[in-house]
């Protein structure tokens, strides 16, 4: 492929847990559990949205994704930031994602996520090179690169008291 200079590859291991005696005989007979798997890692619990007969204390697919986008954002802005000055002391984002139904109801889209980062830095002549560093962002996150809904930024930039 041209262009690509390092490649990287990522494994993990989604596996159902939902067998509940009688497996998919019907779209009730059973349960949308399963185990998101990686070597070393902790598992993560996951399940359908609620909306479509999941667990609501498991993890789902889209807000997987929306994290995915969140944490992405955030690493690359924190990048950003110690190569230009700017110290940054906390952080934090409740991202948030739309998923649109069709009008048939059986398929949908994300259709956008907005990222709404607080960001604490050490003083306050950071505050707008700290502003500005996130619309930098989408050029690095190799998230946002890969998606195809638009991802809105909202950052809030505190001064460390």
């Amino acid at each position: 492929m041209a262009g690509i200079r390092d490649r990287h590859e990522y494994d993990v291991t989604v596996e159902w847990t939902g067998d509940l005696g009688s497996g998919t005989e019907s779209y009730r007979s059973y349960s949308r559990d399963h185990d998101v798997l990686a070597d070393g890692r902790q598992g993560i619990a996951g399940s359908a949205d609620p909306a479509f007969r999941g667990d609501p204390t498991r993890w789902n697919p889209e807000q997987l994704l929306v994290a995915s986008v969140a944490q992405c954002h955030m690493l690359s802005y924190l990048h950003l930031c110690a190569v230009n000055g700017v110290t940054v002391t906390e952080y934090e984002d409740r991202a948030h994602g739309v998923l649109a139904m069709d009008e048939s109801g059986g398929g949908g889209r994300v259709t956008g996520v907005t990222l709404r980062p607080e960001v604490t830095v050490a003083e306050a002549s950071m505050v707008e090179k700290a502003r500005t560093l996130h619309g930098e962002v989408p050029a690095l996150c190799f998230i946002a690169r890969s998606v195809d809904f638009p991802i809105d930024h909202q950052p809030v930039i505190r001064v460390r008291a």
